[in-house]
């Protein structure tokens, strides 16, 4: 998954099972109930601009959207991937929601810190990069977002790697997620690794909770002046 370039039959199918395997292990719950706590304070009348990095197929949006319309809250949202085949394919999932924008673009570049968000979602998404890039980039994020972020990733842990592991060998059809699902607990988070690259980036005020399965809930806000 790390291959920006990475196309075809074999991306579909992965970006697929990934989005089955967030549903079904409650990983979606798990931004959307950040999401809910995030902007309970806020005026239900203001349009909340939400960015969810790594987007994927953008199932996350649908749900995101959903939601806001469920609830009468106004959001724009915006789904950001590096990699091009991705973001056309999340364009054709979200066909029935033109009102959701995809952008292809890399987080690290100038023309993404250029750019302004309430919110920045994102679902296994931050355990592709190190610790340094990651406390440089929220170190970066807390000029372009106005109330929070939040990380929805992986608890690193012996009963994850080896119950994904099985998981996948059983019912994946996808090499990619065989091979990625159990590396990617692998490069995931301790809480005490997810708390030090907060601190290196002057992250004042978060949250740290485990979720079902094996899933950290970070919730970082950025107080009112």
């Amino acid at each position: 998954m790390d291959d920006l370039e990475y196309s075809g039959e074999m991306m579909d199918r992965t970006l697929y099972e990934l989005e089955l395997i967030n549903k079904w292990l409650g990983g979606n719950d798990v931004t959307l109930g950040g999401i809910k706590k995030m902007v309970i304070n806020h005026d239900p009348e203001a349009t909340i601009c939400i960015a969810d990095l790594g987007c994927g197929r953008g199932d996350i949006l649908r749900l995101i959207l959903l939601w806001a319309k469920k609830e009468n809250r106004k959001v724009r949202l915006l789904g950001i991937d590096a990699n091009p085949y991705i973001v056309e394919a999340a364009r054709s999932n979200l066909r029935q929601y033109p009102e959701i924008e995809l952008l292809t673009m890399n987080v690290f570049s100038t023309a993404f810190q250029s750019m302004k968000f309430d919110v920045v979602v994102g679902t296994l998404f931050y355990h592709h990069f190190t610790d340094e890039q990651l406390s440089g980039f929220f170190r970066r994020l807390k000029d372009q977002v106005r109330i929070g972020y939040i990380i929805n990733d992986i608890h690193r842990h012996v009963l994850a790697f080896y119950s994904i592991r099985l998981l996948t060998k059983y019912f994946s059809r996808s090499s990619m997620v065989k091979f990625d699902a159990p590396l990617s607990v692998l490069r995931a988070f301790k809480k005490r690794e997810l708390v030090e690259i907060l601190k290196n980036a002057g992250a004042g005020i978060f949250t740290i909770q485990w979720k079902w399965a094996f899933r950290w809930q970070v919730l970082v806000y950025f107080p009112k002046d």
